[in-house]
């Protein structure tokens, strides 16, 4: 069974309104010069952590990509800020959302246009400090590590597709030993 099978939300086209973009996940990864945005899925242990804005959403750290910057250090910078984290071990590149925009131009001046993609990846970290809450991000109120369903449940507040990501993750990051 493919993994479009097995995670028929993640899979399925959609709208993010809020972006003007339509999206849709792929486990091929984008060229580098598409990535605008990288979120994390976070492991502790077997635990994952998650964020809690001043929406009461409950994300994945992660962010947009700053001009000149590598996807490396866009990933390092957004788990300090969003999570207190930084990564201990490999990365893993779990796919991405390959997205067209229908703005008349870009987010940020640097960012391609109307194609980009936002990367999602899965690394073991460390929470050894608090979120710096840039003025121009979210505003992250709380950062806990969850147990597999606990984080299926709160990271659902984010997105339907959510859930599927993580499990995705999981079955990819901590594949179950023989």
């Amino acid at each position: 069974m493919s993994f479009a099978e097995r995670y028929p939300l993640l899979h399925t086209p959609a709208r993010w309104e809020w972006g003007g973009l339509d999206v849709r996940f792929s486990t091929e990864l984008p060229a580098d010069e598409l990535v605008t945005n990288v979120h994390v899925v976070c492991f502790v242990g077997e635990r994952i952590v998650l964020c809690r804005d001043d929406r009461d959403v409950w994300l994945l750290p992660g962010g947009t990509r700053e001009a000149g910057e590598s996807v490396d250090e866009c990933l390092r910078r957004e788990l300090r800020e969003e999570a207190g984290a930084r990564p201990v071990g490999p990365v893993r590149w779990l796919g991405a959302h390959h997205a067209t925009s229908d703005a008349p131009e870009p987010y940020r001046p640097w960012q391609p246009h109307p194609h980009k993609a936002w990367l999602w990846c899965a690394a073991d970290v460390v929470l050894d400090g608090s979120p710096t809450n840039p003025a121009d991000a979210e505003q992250i109120l709380e950062v806990r590590a969850f147990a597999f369903e606990d984080a299926l449940e709160h990271a659902a507040t984010d997105g339907v597709h959510l859930p599927e990501l993580l499990t995705l993750a999981t079955e990819l990051h901590r594949p179950a030993r023989p």
